[in-house]
């Protein structure tokens, strides 16, 4: 069994998620790079700042316009939505690798006796998109919003459209706003994205992504990229160990609570950069930190995201962002974008505040000062402004780079 250094396991997990040493977009295809390392892209609708969905390609690579993103995602006819962490884009050709689970959401739904509920408003809804093609909830609606329910307020209409994208019957074709459009899956995908794919083989699939994104990673890692069972997972484990895909390691300082090592695995195709130490704002939903137990154990960062605790008990900020600095995660940063309300208005970036870990890098504050200007200037903002809460010694005032 290899045996891995801890930061020889950072380094491997990095390059896995695609950060590199020469990290400019390139220009044909420029998104590819990152989409294929991460495999999923969560989607958030907190838009303080920027969308979670934008960030990841601007830790990896900075300055991009986001509209292109937005157009290869939602009209190149490669990306679709679906439950594949949270609410994720995932490549249309991995689709479906995810019919278990749909069967797992329609199964549920009859037991709980919401599907026969919503029965009508179900058979309504395939009806009018079948005649009429993708359409937004409102354009669904039978009339005056009706039968508000507990789902976050929504009404049966809503509930229903959303309970066929989790059954895998409807997708999202595009957005406006933060709105789905939705049609039936067969009005959009292509034949293959319908198929269906034996459970174990399409897990296995899954598996074998999650470890190719993570490059070296414990059960539980691989189990949580895209919300598996454990069993389910170990069992994937076990055939691509056979198959020689993943290789056992032991890496220093991961550990079990009674001590013994916490058994790992390589992906057979991961490597391990001499030197890779980006620094880079990440997203709440960035694989690297979305799994806590993971960003403890790989890179000694406690986190929590504080959107939902009442202002009075956060201790950070309502929506920080893990701050990597060297490869390490150095601090986390409380950010809110003022956007110009009027012609000549000077944006900015507002820090509300800003923190630093007991171990950060001497030149943390430097880095944090670079990636805000560049974070900024991403967002069309003229400036930085800072509050001075927190720990991390910041100017009061700079301009975007």
């Amino acid at each position: 069994m290899n045996a891995l250094s801890a930061a020889e396991a950072r380094r491997i997990a990095l390059a896995a998620q695609g950060f590199t040493n020469a990290p400019r977009l390139r220009r044909r295809r420029p998104f590819d790079p990152a989409l294929e390392s991460l495999h999923v892209l969560q989607i958030d609708s907190v838009n303080v700042f920027a969308r979670s969905h934008y960030l990841p390609v601007f830790s990896r690579h900075g300055h991009y316009e986001a509209d292109a993103l937005d157009r290869h995602l939602w009209r190149s006819g490669e990306y679709t939505e679906y439950w594949a962490h949270e609410a994720a884009f995932v490549p249309v050709r991995d689709r479906a690798l995810f019919g278990w689970r749909m069967d797992e959401f329609r199964d549920r739904n009859r037991s709980d006796g919401r599907a026969e509920a919503l029965a009508p408003t179900i058979d309504r809804v395939r009806s009018a998109l079948a005649e009429g093609g993708p359409q937004f909830v409102r354009e669904l609606e039978d009339g005056p919003r009706s039968g508000r329910g507990p789902w976050w307020d929504w009404s049966d209409t809503k509930r229903a459209v959303e309970m066929l994208f989790a059954w895998g019957e409807v997708v999202s074709h595009g957005r406006e706003g933060f709105q789905r459009r939705y049609a039936l899956a067969e009005q959009v995908l292509p034949a293959q994205a319908l198929e269906p794919v034996e459970r174990e083989q399409a897990q296995r699939a899954l598996v074998e992504r999650a470890a190719r994104s993570l490059g070296v990673a414990t059960l539980a890692d691989l189990a949580d990229y895209h919300r598996l069972k454990a069993a389910d997972a170990r069992s994937a484990v076990r055939a691509l160990e056979d198959d020689g895909v993943l290789l056992p390691v032991r890496v220093t300082g991961w550990t079990r609570a009674d001590g013994a090592p916490e058994p790992a695995w390589l992906h057979r195709d991961a490597r391990v950069p001499a030197r890779l130490a980006p620094d880079a704002l990440l997203t709440p939903f960035d694989p690297v930190v979305w799994f806590r137990p993971r960003a403890e154990r790989m890179f000694d960062f406690h986190y929590r995201i504080e959107i939902y605790t009442p202002k009075e008990k956060r201790r950070y900020g309502y929506y920080c962002l893990p701050l990597m600095v060297g490869g390490r995660l150095a601090g986390r940063i409380d950010l809110k974008a003022d956007r110009p309300r009027r012609a000549g208005e000077r944006g900015a970036l507002l820090v509300q505040a800003a923190w630093q870990e007991q171990r950060a890098p001497a030149r943390t504050a430097e880095a944090a000062v670079s990636l805000l200007a560049k974070a900024a200037r991403w967002q069309g903002l003229d400036e930085v402004r800072v509050s001075g809460a927190g720990d991390l010694p910041l100017p009061a005032r700079f301009d975007a780079a």
